[in-house]
């Protein structure tokens, strides 16, 4: 191809860098022409450090500049001009959460080409392999996703749109754009550090936070508040603070918070997760090491300083918990992006901070660094996938909500019921990303429910199919010699609960559940389930089931509509810090038998698991899976040995079986969830909580203090009426 050829795309890059703006070049053709176009195109001009993403790199390529989608993150925090996505090739296809990521990587004048077939959303590509559970293969399944892509980029008129063998078409910029420079930076902040105002104010208040103040930053990508945190470790150090405790759901998505640290304090050792100067230290901890630190003490307290990045990845209980033991703490989140959005967070967590900390403030910053405002490249991606997807505001006066469950090929060319539908979605869960967009269209036994009044959209359930294995492949699975893919909650059931049968029954899984903020707590989600079990026991399904963080709130949403824990992490989820917890629900005779079975090996399983691996789970959720267990009436022994020891002087670790008895019977009693010291009372006799941490949570002081506090607590519940009064006592 000759270098006239190329003059259109040059000359739209020389007009998007006056704009400092991105571009989308969408090559499509057969994969031979397309490499051949794109290699012509990367080597017409010499990119700051260009990226091929492909599954194999072309034919003379330097292996530096290739890199296998599955790894795009690791250049999260660098810097391209050019970024060549390679969705064509047989080998290859697209993966959405890579491209988001990459986007961001792209700076002012750069330009991302996107290579695919000519009928590309006809058939499923290489990628979706990732989405073909067992027993499915990636050509069986749908291609609603990539139809959509394909659909909406023909329609846009940013998109630079190139047939290989043509001339590209040129996007339809603004006049402005061509003949008006822009400045090639924002007005300079005052701050040599910083790129914009914003930039620099967050680093202001992140300077001066105060106790129990704590600041709440957000952000869409790309406007430095990762960068953002860095400066201001670096500022907090200078100024004398001994250590900076970070946390994030993955040590990448700090990078750039130490790649500012390292450059402001070029005299500064990095070792590991820790970077150290003469005045102090940055410490990385991952979610769940920190929490468990936190338990026992031993991080936190007085002056001690915390910042949480992306922490709208981060369950709201724990963010809870570090508010509490942080004196000074900021969260940072992104609004929207690639790894979730910061919609859920903001809500959920809100209301907490105005309970424990009223005077919390917020900072947002909202000018980009790498690109301009009105960059064409931002807002393109935002549509493709879905970023910026806001649900619709329900109605107060829409009438008596009706199920109906989508049919999702008219769903996938519905854009405005599939942005307020996915939009719901991720307000309502932390964890949404790109790529569940494709699994909504096009995961194989995927069913979505809505719940829908006066044209509104008031709850949505998605559901998954797994199991109905031959028995000889469930004996693999569970002896561990096989690992099909999905089917998690069939396979756990299976493999760490002893279960075959777990795989070759019909389960259905919960997905995911949501409903508008505004319409919670008025029985919509009861209802959403209400509707999938009796939809279960239609389609002859055995098992309804779910997995989830075990925290108290959602717990005891399941419990309240028949769901029973079955299976319990061991360790926490790195991501979240919570130990992930499976409930099931029967819809079938055969359900019943398994579910009993499952239910009851796990409640023989758990004093045992409180005692040693689960030692340090929230008491809270403690106490939620003892009432799920058997709760027989106190025996007059029983009663006698608790009486001794609320009213007398026997020592209680003489009783613990009388008070684990107690702690059962009380917490079947429907009260667990109320009733704090009866939840310490848990801590101490099934997980052996130890002096010191009963000492700070019950607000005494010594050994005997707290002999005095499970002494008090004994009594009050024996007080309720199911064991001797103090006068009875001394009879």
């Amino acid at each position: 191809m000759t270098s006239s050829r190329l003059a259109p795309l040059q000359e739209t890059r020389r007009r998007l860098a006056r704009c400092r703006w991105r571009g989308l070049v969408w090559l499509t053709g057969e994969a031979e022409a397309c490499r051949r176009e794109a290699l012509a195109l990367w080597r017409e001009e010499a990119w700051q450090a260009p990226l091929w993403i492909a599954a194999e790199p072309p034919d003379g390529l330097e292996a530096s500049a290739w890199l296998p989608a599955a790894k795009a993150r690791t250049r999260l925090g660098g810097e391209q001009d050019l970024v060549v996505v390679d969705a064509v090739s047989a080998a290859s296809g697209f993966d959405p959460e890579a491209f988001g990521a990459l986007v961001g990587t792209l700076r002012a004048g750069g330009l991302l080409a996107l290579m695919t077939p000519y009928d590309w959303g006809h058939r499923p590509d290489a990628d979706y392999r990732r989405l073909a559970d067992h027993p499915w293969r990636a050509e069986q399944l749908t291609a609603r996703y990539l139809a959509r892509l394909a659909r909406l980029l023909h329609r846009d008129a940013r998109v630079i749109r190139w047939t290989a063998g043509e001339v590209p078409c040129l996007p339809d910029l603004p006049v402005a754009s061509s003949d008006q420079a822009l400045p090639a930076a924002p007005p300079p902040p005052g701050d040599e550090a910083c790129l914009t105002l914003d930039q620099a104010e967050a680093v202001s208040r992140l300077t001066r936070l105060r106790r129990r103040r704590p600041l709440v930053l957000t952000a869409d990508r790309g406007r430095g508040k990762t960068a953002a945190l860095g400066i201001a470790c670096a500022r907090l150090l200078a100024s004398g603070e001994a250590e900076i405790l970070v946390t994030a759901p993955r040590p990448a998505a700090v990078a750039g918070l130490f790649e500012r640290l390292a450059a402001l304090c070029p005299e500064g050792v990095r070792r590991g997760n820790a970077f150290e100067t003469a005045e102090g230290r940055v410490r990385f901890l991952a979610p769940d090491e920190l929490a468990n630190l936190a338990e026992r003490g031993e991080v936190g307290g007085p002056g001690r300083l915390l910042l949480v990045d992306e922490a709208a990845a981060i369950p709201a209980p724990l963010l809870g918990d570090w508010l509490d033991a942080f004196p000074r703490i900021a969260f940072a989140t992104t609004v929207h992006g690639y790894e979730g959005s910061g919609r859920g967070f903001a809500l959920r967590f809100r209301e907490r901070l105005e309970r424990q900390t009223p005077d919390w403030r917020e900072c947002h910053l909202a000018e980009p660094i790498r690109w301009a405002r009105g960059d064409p490249l931002e807002a393109l991606t935002a549509s493709l996938l879905l970023l910026d997807a806001e649900p619709a505001t329900p109605s107060s006066s829409a009438g008596v909500p009706t199920r109906r469950r989508l049919d999702r090929d008219a769903l996938a060319i519905d854009e405005p019921r599939l942005r307020a539908l996915f939009g719901l979605l991720v307000q309502a869960h932390y964890r949404t990303t790109p790529a569940d967009l494709r699994r909504l269209l096009d995961g194989p036994g995927v069913g979505i429910a809505t719940l829908e009044a006066g044209g509104h959209l008031q709850g949505v359930a998605v559901s998954g199919d797994e199991g109905g294995f031959p028995a000889d492949l469930a004996e693999r699975v569970a002896r561990g010699e096989r690992r099909p893919r999905g089917h998690l909650l069939a396979q756990s059931l299976a493999a760490h609960a002893g279960e075959r049968e777990a795989l070759t029954a019909r389960l259905r899984r919960v997905l995911r559940i949501a409903v508008p903020a505004d319409c919670r707590r008025h029985g919509l989600g009861h209802c959403l389930l209400a509707a999938e079990v009796e939809q279960a026991r239609h389609e002859g399904v055995d098992l309804l089931g779910a997995s989830f963080g075990a925290e108290p709130g959602l717990l005891a949403f399941w419990q309240s509509t028949g769901f029973r824990a079955v299976r319990l992490g061991l360790t926490r989820e790195t991501a979240t810090g919570e130990h992930a917890l499976m409930v099931v629900r029967p819809t079938s005779s055969a359900g019943e038998a398994l579910a009993e079975r499952l239910r009851t090996r796990f409640q023989r399983q758990l004093p045992g698991l409180l005692a040693f691996e689960l030692a340090e789970l929230a008491p809270a959720v403690v106490l939620a899976l003892l009432a799920e267990g058997p709760a027989a009436p106190l025996d007059e022994a029983d009663r006698r040995d608790l009486a001794d020891v609320a009213f007398c002087h026997r020592e209680p670790a003489l009783a613990r079986p009388a008070i684990q008895a107690l702690v059962r019977y009380r917490a079947a009693g429907g009260v667990s969830g109320r009733d704090e010291g009866l939840a310490l009372l848990a801590a101490w006799a099934f997980q052996g909580r130890g002096a010191t941490w009963l000492a700070l949570r019950l607000g005494v002081s010594g050994r005997k203090g707290v002999q005095a506090g499970l002494r008090a607590i004994v009594a009050r519940l024996l007080a309720r009426g199911d064991g001797l009064s103090p006068g009875e006592a001394g009879r």
